[in-house]
């Protein structure tokens, strides 16, 4: 399953932005896979925080073998050290647990999460241990298609938009103009920023000053 987007928004984007238009019909139709369930995706989250894809898909699949499936009364089944063994730390084995538990005891709802706007889906899974702004805006886009999702914390999205229009640095200030210029259809924006950033298109380069030594 893939993140929804068509005519409607990339028209939109290519009547907003000359540049942008140009990067679309460069790069072409992006297909950027989705997590269909939420309960996974916020502990799938919460296990890739600061370490790389690799090692995150690698727990991952650990934690599939192990527990076939990931629901909420399996991870609270699971002691903190069997999950730390996966390869997570003792601290997210933690968090996760917390998590399952708080949804078990109905202390989070995470449906109620699905209904709500994306600001205050994003204020209630940041409450959650383990998930700050930009691992529920993630979690927003990937999970539950909003469509105007474009995260300022994210610096692969900097680096596209330092790469696509030449600035050296983006500001907040300078991140909510294109921000403003790409709603209400920021997360395919982002799409095609992070293929940017990856070096969808040839020739591309980051204008961020080289570090002083």
């Amino acid at each position: 399953m893939f993140f929804q987007y068509g005519e409607t928004e990339i028209n939109y984007l290519k009547r907003k932005d000359k540049r942008l238009a140009w990067a679309i019909e460069q790069i072409g139709h992006i297909e950027r896979k989705l997590d269909a369930n939420l309960f996974a995706a916020v502990v799938r989250h919460i296990v890739g925080q600061q370490i790389s894809s690799k090692a995150q898909a690698t727990v991952w699949a650990r934690l599939e073998a192990k527990l076939i499936t990931v629901t909420p009364m399996v991870i609270y089944a699971a002691s903190a050290d069997e999950l730390q063994a996966l390869g997570m730390s003792l601290r997210k084995a933690e968090y996760i647990k917390d998590f399952a538990r708080k949804i078990i005891n109905g202390e989070f709802d995470l449906q109620a999460v699905e209904h709500m706007s994306d600001a205050e889906a994003i204020t209630a899974l940041s409450s959650l241990k383990g998930i700050g702004k930009w691992t529920a805006e993630m979690i927003l886009l990937f999970c539950l298609q909003r469509p105007d999702i474009l995260s300022y914390d994210d610096l692969a999205i900097q680096r596209g938009l330092r790469m696509l229009y030449h600035h050296r640095k983006i500001t907040r200030e300078l991140f909510n103009k294109y921000q403003k210029r790409y709603s209400p259809y920021g997360s395919t924006a982002a799409i095609y920023l992070w293929a940017i950033a990856g070096g969808a298109i040839e020739g591309m380069k980051d204008y961020v000053p080289a570090k002083k030594r």
